[in-house]
């Protein structure tokens, strides 16, 4: 079995992890674009444009499934790659938990980039899947490219400002980009003074993985635990980044 998976840069690990987690004999395929970030800033077009190139590189490699492991690349450009590439090749989107997170009402607040925050997308979200709940859309300036290339004091200046925009009392956070899933225990402990005692994190990476399995077809079919990564579709290293988060560790540790 082989599963590819795309994202702008290192986002794509959470749901790499989560993965590998399920099917350690997976073989995976990780293909990004990160000289291009961050795609938060670019018009629909361009994302789209990268999102595509990234996935045909991807499919050159007959995966079993494709994973647009992208909050933004799922806005933008997920019609288009399905398009493109279904279906002969199944493709999962990224959508943000926003439906699991308001199911109990209370406080909700949605970290995104600002491309996604106030987006046509994530505000149809809410109105279909937010029921009751008090929902806050939280854009993150600067984070997921702080989480790209490791800097530490970027990602604390960017989670403290987000975290400081967060309404008291707040009881689920959806983590609205794939790259905030690496720093999930930063943003628990710049939240906790002033959310809710009983606060919930609502990710994509296991929903995403799990689907990705699901959509894979025959599960008799075994990998040789493998990865390959592509970046801008040549053949690349994980980058250094990667290994200062837990789940790009892990990664690195279950293929070596």
């Amino acid at each position: 079995m082989k599963i590819a998976l795309m994202d702008s840069g290192i986002g794509l690990l959470a749901a790499a992890a989560a993965i590998r987690k399920l099917r350690p004999d997976a073989d995976l395929v990780l293909s990004s674009n990160p000289a291009s970030m961050p795609w938060g800033p670019l018009t629909p077009e361009e994302v789209t444009e990268l999102a595509l190139g990234c996935c045909r590189a991807a499919a050159a490699l007959r995966p079993d499934a494709l994973v647009i492991a992208c909050n933004t690349a799922s806005v933008h450009a997920l019609a288009a790659i399905r398009a493109a590439l279904e279906p002969g090749l199944p493709v999962i989107g990224t959508v943000p938990a926003i439906k699991p997170a308001a199911a109990q009402g209370g406080r909700v607040a949605i970290w995104a980039t600002p491309a996604t925050t106030g987006s046509a997308y994530q505000r149809g979200l809410i109105r279909d899947f937010g029921g009751a709940a008090e929902v806050t859309e939280v854009a993150c300036p600067g984070l997921a490219d702080a989480v790209e290339h490791g800097d530490d004091d970027a990602i604390t200046a960017a989670i403290a400002d987000a975290a400081s925009r967060t309404p008291v009392g707040t009881d689920a956070i959806v983590l609205g980009c794939t790259h905030y899933e690496l720093v999930l225990d930063r943003i628990r402990a710049a939240v906790a003074p002033t959310a809710s005692p009983a606060l919930t994190f609502h990710g994509s990476a296991d929903a995403v993985a799990a689907q990705a399995l699901r959509r894979a077809g025959d599960t008799s079919r075994t990998g040789a635990g493998t990865l390959t990564v592509l970046h801008a579709g040549v053949p690349a290293e994980l980058p250094s980044a990667a290994a200062l988060y837990p789940q790009g560790h892990a990664l690195a540790t279950l293929i070596g």
